[in-house]
C-alpha cells in the first residue's frame, strides 16, 4: 500500500507498505484523507525529535476496514475522525477526565507497519499518511457519513487543538478579548473557538495581509500585520493571547499583551531546546502563561461534538481545506505548507 516514510534523511512516498491486522481493542482503518500539519514538517525538519524511519501524519480520517476482539463502538463501514491520543482509559490522568497527559501515551511509539521486512515506527500514535492505518479503538471516533472526510480529517488535530485551547484549557467566557498570534490552522481553529465560545473581541495578527479575509470569516473582528497595534484596539490588554506560531519572542509578546487576570495559551511548537524569556514581574498581576496538548481534550466527546457542531453550521471545516493532492504529490503539499500558501493541505488517497 502507498504512504509517506521519512528515513531520517529524506521523505519518500511508497507503494510497498505493510500493516498488521488488528489485535485485541485495535482498529484498522482505510484512510480517505489527511491534512498535513505543520507538526509532520517538523518531525522532518527536526524540530520534533522522533525515531526513525516512520510513516508520517497524524490528522485523518477514513473508514474502518476491521476492528479487533473487545472493540464494540464501531464496526467495519463506520466513518471516523482519528485522534492521536493512544489514551490507555485506567491511568490516574485518563480517570481524572485528562487523557491528553495519559503517561502510556507519550513517548512509546509503536512499529505496526513494515516495509521490505524492516519495522516502521508510527508518528503520533496515527500515521495518516498511509492507506491503511491501526489504531487504539479509543482513537477511533465514530463521525456522521454526510460530513466530508476531507473535512473531517481536519478536526483530529487542527480543530480539537486550536478550538480545545480556547474552550478547554483557556475557557473563554462571553465577553473576553482574545488575540490570536499566527492565523495557520491552529490560528484559524483558535479564531473561531473564541467565536463559539462568545468572545467579544477577537484580534487576529499575522504579518501576511492576504490572511486577512479568512481570518475574517472565522470570527476575528479585527485583522493587523503587528501586535504592536494591539494596544489600539485593547488598551487594558487581552484577557486571552494564543500564540499559534512557534516563535520564543513571540511567547513574550503574548505575554506583554495580557491584561490584568490574562492568560497566555502557548500553541506553537519551536525547537526543542528552545528557550523563552519574560519580565516576571508582568506576573504579578494574576496573569498566567499555560501551556496546552492538544487542546486539553477527551477527544471521543469533543471530536463528535465538533462533528455536531459543523453540521449546524457553528464549525467551519469546509474553508479550511484550501487543496487537495493526490498522495504522491506529497513533495507539493509540503512546500505550499511550508510558504504559508494554504490554511490545510489534504492528501487523498
Amino acid at each position: 500500500m502507498r504512504g509517506v516514510v521519512f528515513d531520517g534523511k529524506r521523505t519518500e512516498v511508497v507503494d510497498d507498505l505493510e500493516v498488521r491486522d488488528p489485535g485485541p481493542g485495535e482498529v484498522l482503518v482505510a484512510v480517505a484523507a489527511a491534512g498535513l500539519c505543520h507538526s509532520d514538517l517538523s518531525v522532518i525538519d527536526g524540530t520534533i525529535p522522533f525515531p526513525s524511519p516512520v510513516v508520517l501524519g497524524h490528522e485523518g480520517a477514513g473508514v474502518v476496514a476491521a476492528v479487533g476482539a473487545g472493540v464494540g463502538h464501531v464496526v467495519p463501514g463506520d466513518h471516523v475522525s482519528l485522534s492521536t491520543l493512544a489514551s490507555c482509559g485506567a491511568c490516574a490522568q485518563c480517570d481524572r477526565g485528562r487523557p491528553t497527559m495519559c503517561r502510556k501515551a507519550i513517548g512509546m511509539p509503536g512499529q505496526p507497519f513494515s516495509r521490505r521486512g524492516e519495522p516502521l515506527y508510527q508518528f503520533a500514535s496515527n500515521s495518516a499518511f498511509a492507506e491503511r492505518t491501526l489504531v487504539k479503538a479509543v482513537q477511533a471516533v465514530k463521525i456522521p457519513t454526510d460530513l466530508p472526510l476531507t473535512s473531517a480529517a481536519l478536526i483530529g488535530c487542527g480543530v480539537v487543538t486550536g478550538v480545545g485551547a480556547v474552550l478547554n484549557r483557556a475557557k473563554v467566557d462571553r465577553g473576553d478579548t482574545v488575540v490570536v498570534i499566527g492565523t495557520g490552522g491552529i490560528g484559524l481553529n483558535a479564531i473561531q473557538g473564541a467565536r463559539i465560545a462568545g468572545a467579544l473581541t477577537i484580534v487576529a495578527v499575522d504579518t501576511n495581509p492576504a490572511k486577512e479575509a479568512m481570518a475574517r470569516q472565522f470570527g476575528a473582528t479585527h485583522f493587523l500585520t503587528s501586535a504592536e497595534a494591539v494596544r489600539e484596539i485593547l488598551p487594558h490588554g487581552a484577557d486571552h493571547v494564543f500564540e499559534c506560531v512557534g516563535r520564543t519572542e513571540l511567547i513574550r509578546t503574548a505575554v506583554d499583551l495580557l491584561d490584568r487576570h490574562g492568560q497566555a495559551v502557548l500553541l506553537g511548537v519551536p525547537a526543542a531546546t528552545a528557550e523563552a524569556s519574560f519580565l516576571v514581574s508582568s506576573l504579578f498581576l494574576d496573569k498566567s502563561i499555560l501551556g496546552c496538548r492538544y487542546g486539553s481534550s477527551r477527544p471521543q466527546r469533543d471530536i463528535a461534538l465538533y462533528a455536531d457542531l459543523y453540521r449546524e453550521g457553528r464549525l467551519l471545516l469546509d474553508e479550511l481545506v484550501t487543496e487537495t493532492y493526490p498522495v504522491e504529490d506529497f513533495a507539493k503539499a509540503a512546500e505550499d505548507a511550508h510558504q504559508g500558501r494554504v490554511a490545510r493541505g489534504v492528501l487523498v488517497f
